[in-house]
């Protein structure tokens, strides 16, 4: 299915997500406390329109280059908070506003975080 590492993964998502100039990217370990993915990717878009485009370039180039589709996408239609379930990588795109709301890094702040732009 895929040739990379969930660590892998989530780097290349997080890298993907960067080259789409996303800002604030992180990378949640959620090993230890979730059992339906190994991470969460964490970007911010500074608009809809770009939430959109950061989530297509990530769905594109892991089909592309990795034959890796997500089991499921949420929130595209809006586009406030997007959320595409990658298996080992849960991508979560937010606008600044929405993000900033649900602190999703607040509510799993006992998770490590780990650098987003170190290559895999």
């Amino acid at each position: 299915m895929t040739d990379l590492t969930s660590l892998e993964q989530a780097r290349r998502i997080a890298a993907l997500c960067e080259e789409k100039l996303a800002t604030d990217v992180i990378i949640l370990d959620m090993r230890t406390v979730c059992d339906y993915t190994d991470f969460f990717v964490i970007a911010t878009g500074g608009n809809t329109r770009q939430t959109k485009a950061i989530s297509d370039e990530v769905h594109f180039v892991l089909k592309r280059d990795h034959e890796l589709l997500p089991r499921a996408v949420a929130g595209e239609r809006e586009g406030t908070w997007i959320i595409a379930d990658y298996y080992d990588s849960v991508l979560h795109v937010f606008t600044e506003e929405t993000r900033e709301f649900y602190r999703l890094e607040d509510l799993w702040n006992d998770v490590p975080k780990l650098e987003a732009a170190v290559s895999a």
